[in-house]
């Protein structure tokens, strides 16, 4: 029995000794994606909200008293400057030119009987063979033969002018709303009738809005353009884009050509104008728009993914990753946005790592495996308007994409 049982033990400890110890292995550290930020140009925006107004908006209206003979145009079209839009009946006007055309030529001719009199008078007065009062009362004569003449002339050209008025034709190249009144209606009676509205359309501008602080930032950008006076932005204002409402890139360009010489006190800014080309009159009257003006262009900004950043009380921040593969929260200041990148003016260098995938693996002060990865330029700038050309509409470079991973090295 006690043999049997010293069996039993050394079989057990046996199996005891083959069998594997259990220890726990730690997970490999979770993997990000980082890259170093891009430097590049990046231009430095001065944005606001506008809206597009007409250059010119008039009513067209009847001067002179007359039926309506016809509408030579087709409510909303495109009309030049010059182009009849209305007639009224002209007869009468054409007849009270021929009246006074025959009124100048009667007293054109009693004037040059009266010079011909005055100087026969002349001649006779020398030979003594005329009174005095005979060679005064045919200058009297004559000067009044000059002056009714003259009223003749004047008569005759309001007739002139009155019969063009029979004309109502656009004065610039615009598009020409409804029509008010109908063919055969009296018009211009009492009070000049109101025919349609001429409204035009290229070019356009944008009114918008900047604060105290912006316009000294506009002021610096016109100084290093040799703008000292409002006057000079006619022929070299400085670009102005403008991105209507769904858009996402300011692709119309024109430039700026009006500031304002004084502060709104009421809202304690100041309204700027642009100018756009809007020669396929896609801009209308109304239209909400955002704004930005160029100030000035740093050739080494740094930029990273706008998806990189985070947010807290304390401001934005990026992930870094430090020594040792850990992660550091790094506080920055931030500046324009660029596509989908954003400069990051403080908090940064050009040889720092930042996670711009895998953010929700990356925690402040643990460890991570870094796989290196690229981020992609921004778009170029647009075309800059020029005073020769103040807008033209451009299609912008397609949108930096966020990062490209690149394969890990082994």
């Amino acid at each position: 029995m006690i043999r049997r049982h010293a069996s039993l033990l050394l079989i057990t400890g046996a199996l005891l000794g083959c069998k594997e110890e259990n220890t726990f292995v730690p997970p490999p550290p979770p993997q990000v994606v980082a890259a170093n930020p891009v430097v590049a140009p990046a231009t430095e925006y001065l944005e606001a909200t506008g809206s597009t107004v007409a250059v010119s908006v008039i009513d067209l209206v009847a001067r002179v008293p007359g039926f309506l003979r016809s509408i030579d145009y087709a409510d909303g079209a495109v009309v030049r400057s010059g182009q009849r839009l209305f007639q009224i009946e002209p007869d009468q006007y054409r007849a009270k030119v021929q009246q006074s055309e025959a009124q100048v030529q009667q007293n054109q001719a009693l004037l040059d009987r009266a010079n011909s009199e005055l100087a026969r008078q002349q001649r006779l007065i020398s030979q003594n063979a005329t009174a005095q009062a005979d060679l005064e009362r045919w200058q009297s004569q004559r000067d009044q033969a000059q002056a009714t003449l003259a009223e003749a002339q004047a008569n005759l050209a309001l007739a002139r002018i009155n019969l063009g008025y029979t004309d109502v034709t656009a004065p610039f190249d615009g598009v020409a709303g409804a029509h008010m009144v109908d063919v055969g209606a009296m018009v211009g009676a009492s009070t000049p009738t109101r025919l349609a509205t001429l409204v035009q359309l290229s070019p356009i501008h944008v009114n918008f809005s900047i604060n105290e602080r912006d316009l000294l930032r506009v002021r610096r950008e016109l100084g290093g353009r040799g703008i000292q006076r409002p006057d000079q932005l006619a022929d070299a204002g400085p670009p102005v884009q403008i991105a209507l409402a769904g858009d996402s890139s300011f692709g119309i360009l024109g430039r700026l050509d009006y500031i304002a010489p004084q502060l709104d006190p009421s809202t304690g800014t100041l309204q700027l104008r642009g100018l756009f080309a809007n020669t396929d009159r896609a801009l209308l009257p109304g239209f909400f728009v955002r704004v930005r003006v160029p100030i000035r262009t740093r050739p080494d900004a740094m930029m990273v993914p706008e998806t990189a950043l985070g947010s807290n009380q304390l401001g934005s921040y990026l992930l870094v990753v430090g020594g040792n593969s850990t992660i550091e929260q790094r506080p920055v200041v931030l500046g324009q946005r660029i596509g989908t990148l954003r400069v990051i003016e403080e908090g940064l260098k050009p040889e720092d790592q930042v996670v711009i995938s895998g953010l929700q693996r990356a925690i402040p002060g643990s460890r991570v495996t870094v796989q290196r990865g690229t981020i992609a330029p921004p778009p170029p700038n647009p075309v800059t308007a020029t005073a020769a050309n103040p807008g033209v509409s451009v299609t912008p470079a397609p949108a930096a994409t966020p990062a490209t991973p690149a394969q890990p090295s082994r």
